[in-house]
Order: structure tokens, then sequence, then C-alpha cells
């Protein structure tokens, strides 16, 4: 707590701004992490699926294969959001 009111005597602001701004820059982080999760989500399906369906559509028994390679990259944002929700509330 002394480390506080030191900073916030030497810099002008009061606990309460500074608390807020921590707050602030972790919200920050948060959304970084799940944005970024989610746009190289969207580059890899954006080549997946492409070959997806032009796999489907030469032979329809790939559908299966072709429905899990889709979803595998999926599974990234998830880990996002899970780093997303560790750097908020722990």
């Amino acid at each position: 707590m002394a480390a506080e009111m030191v900073a916030a005597v030497d810099v002008g602001m009061s606990v309460e701004a500074i608390k807020a701004s921590q707050m602030g820059m972790k919200a920050l982080g948060a959304g970084i992490a799940v944005g970024l999760t989610g746009i190289g989500t969207g580059i890899a399906e954006m080549a997946i699926g492409s070959a997806a369906v032009g796999a489907t559509a030469e032979n329809k028994d790939m559908f299966g294969l072709a429905l899990l390679f889709t979803v595998i990259p999926e599974t990234i944002v998830i880990f996002g959001l899970v780093v997303g929700l560790l750097i908020l509330f722990v």
C-alpha cells in the first residue's frame, strides 16, 4: 500500500486512478489476446475452407475429413479466450 501511495504522489494520480488504469490495461491485453487469435484463425480458415470445399466437390467421401480440418483451427480462439480470461481475473 505504501508503494502505491508513493507512486500516486510522484505522478500526481490518485490510487483509484492508478487501479483504474491497471484494470484498463488488463482489459486491453485480454482484448488483444482474443482479437489476434481470431484474426489468425480467420486467415487459417480462409485457406483450409477453400481446400475443403474443393476436395468435397471432387469426392463426397472427403466431407468428414474436410469438416474436421475446418474445425481444428477454431480451437485457437478458445485458447485465446482462456488466456484473455486469465489476464482479466488472475
